[in-house]
């Protein structure tokens, strides 16, 4: 039986899977990792990403902040690929009851998936830091240097996760009840290097884990299927019955 095959027999016999990902689901919809060798890390700027994307930075270089971040990470404009179809089509039917994504991409939802924990928060979601009044993605990528609120004209700050900055328990409790309480783990399109967030899938205690990443993983070895192929490729082969 080949790989396909028997991630497809793993879905057809279970009906309790959650996916967890990262950013290799969204590398093929052309929004680039952070990690892999042309990723985010591997490009020159006069700061680290890691630096520029951090609570600090924000605070203490916010014009600074605010055009790395237009320009490597607000990606408004991408589209959902074969993975994030996938996903929807599998919850839709009843099979996949979450999606714990790493993303702030917002494509699973653009896809059609209800029930997304997303650990590290939403380009699409932003709020002014004096008022709290929300304002959309585009209003951010739109304004001139730094996006004040037309209310009071404090900072509009993604609701994103920066380093330095801690997860929302909210979304951290959602996640591992799903995870908790699923029979099947699909984990892709992630090298689970970033935590807190990849210590989530530790809460699993179901039948089986896949994984689907183009590189190896420090969990390789405890997955009961390791496929090593871009994600969109494989999810992309599933039939879904509903």
């Amino acid at each position: 039986m080949d790989q396909i095959e028997e991630l497809q027999k793993i879905i057809d016999e279970h009906s309790n899977l959650v996916f967890f990902g990262g950013a290799g689901v969204s590398t093929e919809s052309g929004i680039p990792d952070f990690r892999s060798t042309d990723g985010l890390y591997h490009m020159k700027y006069k700061y680290p990403p890691e630096t520029m994307l951090s609570h600090t930075f924000f605070v203490t270089h916010t014009e600074e902040f605010f055009k790395f971040y237009r320009d490597k990470v607000l990606a408004l404009d991408a589209q959902p690929n074969a993975a994030h179809k996938k996903l929807a089509e599998l919850e839709k039917a009843g099979k996949l009851k979450a999606v714990v994504t790493q993303n702030i991409d917002g494509l699973h939802q653009k896809a059609g998936s209800k029930v997304v924990y997303e650990l590290h928060g939403s380009v699409h979601r932003n709020y002014c830091t004096r008022c709290h009044a929300f304002y959309d993605g585009e209003y951010v990528r739109s304004a001139d240097g730094v996006p004040r609120c037309e209310k009071c004209g404090g900072i509009v700050k993604p609701d994103v996760v920066l380093y330095e900055e801690g997860l929302d328990s909210d979304t951290i409790n959602g996640a591992v009840r799903a995870i908790s309480e699923a029979d099947v783990l699909i984990v892709g399109g992630t090298s689970l290097v970033v935590y807190p967030a990849a210590g989530l899938i530790h809460y699993f205690k179901g039948d089986k884990v896949v994984l689907i990443n183009k590189g190896s993983t420090g969990m390789d070895t405890n997955a009961d299927l390791v496929i090593r192929e871009p994600i969109g490729q494989v999810l992309g082969k599933i039939r879904v019955h509903g």
